[in-house]
């Protein structure tokens, strides 16, 4: 995959202490079984490589699907403004952690899939968490795959699984979108409910079966996890999957929402949801309607936090902000007019001090308190969007 445009662009190598590793775990050969990339801290490794941020060329045509292009020329412009870049973790280097791990769960947003979102990811495990980015398959993300079982004939001939791929589901015309989402995030926390699960049996020493055959060692991350302090993260439709996910999983002991999209969610759940919340969101993106949904979770005995980062656009959460240059950048509206480093910064900050608080963590990341509250130049305390006191 090349790219001729790589100037200074590239993904931000992670700031924590630990060197940051990555592999990637498919349970069964059904479209039931959870599929996710882990980060984790890792040994120091000369031979260990950095893994492509696009996996394969179907992500390039399920990012077309999703953005309504023409796939093969689309391949070809991805290819050339994106192909070349690599992941800031190392492929399956050997697991080091001198400390029991504590674990966060990351959901992706609406087309995209396991590997967009490396940047927070990173800089997590390099602060010492083991997280699983799961890649959803309820056809919200642009494309995943899986392998399934052949059958007899099909064996002798291509001993391999076959690869079946799921592209994403676009709305049909006339279709009412709120019964397609809401089955969605439904299905998205199950799946970060069964990858927590997997991780829970991989810490407990059961023998799992990757179907995806890579050269990392998962005994090694036997005993390695705190499974007392769990988060869930996501952005967008990953952030409505957080509460989703919160109210149905009590083992998640707090959640991150990042600029998320809260349509998806029947409001009903909302009293179930008892854990802290931390909503950050983007200037740009928020509209009253989104915000007073939002506003609908506060209350008076749990944490429920908000912040606006200044300058931000939706897609300054993804990695896609740090790998187009100003331009193009401005003008797919992957980046906003802060400065992408400062504001991912900014949110990695501010997630840390929020998670130390409430996962009860021996960290120093409460240095970082103050961000919970707005208090930077580039952080609006609470929302930008007005919203009118009767809509809450």
């Amino acid at each position: 995959m090349g790219n001729a445009c790589s100037n200074n662009l590239g993904i931000p190598p992670a700031k924590g202490p630990n060197a940051v590793g990555c592999t990637d775990f498919m349970m069964d050969h059904t479209t039931q079984g959870t599929f996710f990339r882990l980060y984790y801290p890792c040994q120091e490794s000369e031979s260990a490589e950095k893994p492509d941020w696009i996996p394969c060329r179907e992500y390039f045509n399920g990012l077309a699907d999703f953005m309504k292009i023409n796939r093969s020329l689309s391949e070809k412009i991805f290819n050339y403004l994106f192909g070349s870049f690599k992941i800031p973790a190392y492929l399956d280097a050997p697991f080091k952690t001198n400390e029991k791990c504590p674990v966060v769960i990351f959901s992706h947003g609406l087309g995209a899939f396991r590997t967009l979102y490396s940047a927070i990811c990173a800089e997590l495990a390099s602060q010492g968490f083991i997280v699983a980015s799961v890649e959803h398959r309820d056809e919200s993300a642009s494309a995943t795959y899986y392998f399934r079982e052949k059958c007899e004939s099909e064996r002798r001939d291509e001993p391999l699984p076959k690869t079946s791929w799921m592209y994403y589901r676009a709305l049909q015309h006339g279709e009412s979108e709120f019964p397609l989402r809401n089955k969605q995030v439904k299905q998205r926390a199950d799946e970060c409910i069964r990858a927590l699960d997997k991780l829970i049996e991989i810490n407990s020493g059961i023998s799992v079966q990757n179907v995806l055959q890579t050269q990392f060692d998962w005994t090694t991350l036997e005993n390695s996890m705190d499974l007392c302090r769990i988060a869930v993260i996501g952005h967008s439709f990953g952030g409505a999957t957080v509460i989703e996910a919160l109210c149905k999983e009590v083992k998640f002991k707090c959640g991150v929402a990042l600029d998320a999209w809260m349509f998806p969610i029947d409001e009903e759940i909302f009293p179930r949801v008892k854990q802290p919340i931390f909503f950050i969101n983007s200037e740009k993106f928020q509209w009253a309607g989104n915000i007073s949904r939002m506003k609908k979770l506060e209350s008076a005995l749990i944490q429920r936090k908000m912040i606006t980062i200044r300058g931000t656009v939706h897609q300054s959460f993804p990695d896609f902000t740090f790998l187009t240059g100003n331009w193009i950048g401005k003008l797919m509206k992957l980046k906003g007019d802060i400065d992408p480093e400062i504001a991912m910064d900014l949110s990695n900050k501010a997630t840390l001090a929020f998670l130390q608080r409430h996962l009860g963590l021996e960290k120093d990341f409460n240095q970082w308190d103050p961000l919970i509250d707005g208090k930077d130049d580039n952080l609006i305390p609470g929302t930008n969007v007005t919203v009118l006191q009767s809509a809450i």
